[in-house]
Formats: C-alpha cells, structure tokens, sequence
C-alpha cells in the first residue's frame, strides 16, 4: 500500500469520527529498512518517522539529516537508561517511558542537557507479564511522579496483546490519557491504524504498509 493510499484511509477514519484532519499523525515506522526505501519515502515529502533502537538510530538519522533537516524521528522501543543520553540526542520524542527509573535519568539529563524530548507514558493496557509499561492502576500516580520531575510529558503510548480486539486497549488508552489531563495518544499499527484513529489516536505506527515486509 503506497504512503498516499495510507494517508487517505487516515483522513477517511477522522472524518468518520467527526475528527479534524490532521488530527491523527502518522508515523512511519524505518526500523531495518534499507536505507533506499527511507529515502523513498523522505522524497515523497514525508517527515515523520519511528525508530526502535537507539544504535540504528544514530548509525542512518544524523546522516539522512543533511539532506532532510526537517525529518522528526521517534523513538518508538525500550530505552535502557544507559542510552537515555544518547536518545536525547537523537529524537524529537520518547514513546516508551516505561519506569520510575528511566523517568529520573531523563530529568537529570534534561538539566543538564537544557532540553528534553517529548515524552510519551508506555501503559501496559493488557497487564502482560513479558511486557514492559506501567499498569493502568499505577497510571495516574506515576504521572503526577513525572510532572514533579518536570518532564515534559504529553501522552500515552500501548501496544495491545497480539490475541485480543485491539480497539478495547485503545479505549482504555483514551480513557487513561482523559483522566490525567494528558492529550497524546500514541497508538495503532498497519494492521489496526484505522481504528485507533477512530478512538482518538494522535499518532499511529505504521511500517510495513508502506515499506513493505523488513528484511531480518
């Protein structure tokens, strides 16, 4: 499915939920594509793109951005906190604030760096041991812990169980993110985009229906 098909099938979702267009961002998801299918998309004038690891990040971005400086880049995977440094170097947002922990490294690098990138909650909406994000009971508390730290926080972000009707995770996401005052919603992928967009989705992952299956 091209770029254009995609973002018409996005503007179609909106429209149907009585949503503004542009209300829902998409974020093209160049986790190990090669270099020339970026390219390709870079050229259709996209800018908005999600990476998962910070060292593929850092090995290809600051690259494409001599030529594209416009381009913003998402980190979209688990950051371990050895990395927090070199990830606020790198992305203009962090989806996958997952812990206490992470949290407080990412404040002191932001006095110290005198920026931070936007930050996105990882919530564990399906409760599933094997799954990094803090719980939907333990949401709000860690919220408030995060505006204490001064973070710049602005939403949600969850990956629903593979096994299970997504659009129940993305309601509870909305939920969540109403109820501690957050705007951000960071969810849907190729395979459910459209109806996260419908549950009020602000950003959605899409990658392999637009650079087709990866090479591993």
């Amino acid at each position: 499915m091209s770029l254009t098909e995609i973002s018409a099938h996005i503007a179609k979702a909106e429209a149907a939920a009585g949503r503004p267009e542009g209300a829902a961002q998409l974020i093209a998801v160049s986790k190990r594509q090669p270099d020339a299918r970026v390219i390709e998309v870079l050229e259709q004038g996209h800018r908005l793109f999600g990476e998962n690891q910070v060292q593929e990040a850092a090995g290809k971005w600051p690259i494409f951005r001599e030529t594209y400086p416009d381009a913003k880049v998402h980190l979209l995977g688990p950051l371990q906190t050895n990395k927090a440094r070199q990830a606020m170097g790198l992305f203009d947002a962090i989806h996958s604030l997952d812990r206490p922990k992470l949290a407080k490294t990412l404040a002191r690098l932001a006095q110290e760096e005198g920026h931070c990138p936007e930050l996105f909650i990882q919530v564990n909406t399906g409760e599933e041991a094997q799954k990094s994000g803090v719980l939907p009971s333990e949401i709000e508390a860690f919220v408030v812990e995060c505006s204490a730290l001064d973070l710049p926080v602005v939403g949600l972000m969850c990956i629903p169980p593979v096994d299970e009707e997504p659009s129940l995770h993305f309601a509870l996401l909305a939920k969540l993110a109403a109820r501690t005052g957050l705007s951000g919603l960071s969810m849907g992928m190729s395979g459910d985009y459209e109806r996260a967009v419908a549950l009020g989705a602000t950003h959605v992952r899409v990658g392999s229906a637009i650079f087709g299956a990866r090479d591993y």
